[in-house]
């Protein structure tokens, strides 16, 4: 599986069962994905509208609202395309076409193979890959395309080059980047048009929009090396 291609597809698990949802979030965090769960219809439909998930695995047996209306509500209520992979105990052909006539991507048994389920939901993102064109990374989301971005939900206003800077960072999570390297990142062929230096003015007024939202230090300071975007 190419990891890199995975970095930033942020997936929304709707499962009750804490163990199944666990076992799901361990494959998912080893192949690079983003995480967000729900244990509950209403909880889902709360993180769905929060965070925007590139891909929805969703129970059909839930408190509160069943997975059926969930992807019901997804389609005709939201108007949203996103990738939804059912997970179900229903196992009849009946409970299948049903599932794939409300909107469904993809339709999984229980019990199902978690490295099965991993193969699935990378080959409906590869069909999919269309419907989701942003970035997402330890409650970080950006649209490149729209040169927009969030922090736990709550959007950053951020000058041209902060976003790219942002940009950067998030595709490449948790590795120490030089000043130079980050430069040549950010512009094409080399045509730099700012210092080494002056990347720490940008560097240091895109942590403070960070800090108005959250007291965490997501992009830090390698002494002699360059600077590391770390997740929670």
């Amino acid at each position: 599986m190419n990891q890199t291609n995975l970095i930033g597809k942020s997936v929304l698990i709707v499962e009750d069962d804490p163990k199944i949802r666990n076992l799901i979030k361990i494959y998912l965090i080893k192949d690079g994905y983003e995480v967000i769960e729900a244990d509950n219809g209403a909880e889902a439909k709360e993180k769905i509208q929060q965070f925007d998930p590139c891909i929805l695995i969703l129970d059909l047996m839930l408190p509160k609202v069943s997975g059926e209306e969930i992807c019901r509500w997804v389609r005709e209520d939201l108007k949203n395309m996103m990738p939804i992979i059912m997970l179900s105990a229903k196992a009849t052909e009946k409970n299948k076409i049903e599932g794939f006539k409300l909107g469904a991507d993809d339709y999984v048994v229980k019990p199902f193979s978690p490295a099965e389920l991993m193969v699935r939901i990378e080959a409906v993102l590869r069909r999919t890959a269309s419907r989701c064109g942003k970035l997402s990374f330890t409650g970080f989301t950006i649209k490149p395309a729209k040169g927009e971005a969030w922090i736990n939900g709550e959007q950053l206003e951020l000058t041209h080059f902060e976003f790219k800077l942002l940009h950067t960072f998030m595709q490449h999570p948790s590795q120490v980047l030089s000043r130079e390297q980050i430069l040549n990142m950010i512009y094409e062929n080399n045509e730099k048009s700012v210092s080494d230096r002056t990347i720490d003015v940008h560097i240091k007024h895109l942590r403070g929009k960070i800090s108005e939202k959250t007291p965490k230090d997501y992009i830090q300071t390698v002494r002699g090396m360059g600077y590391k975007f770390v997740g929670l």
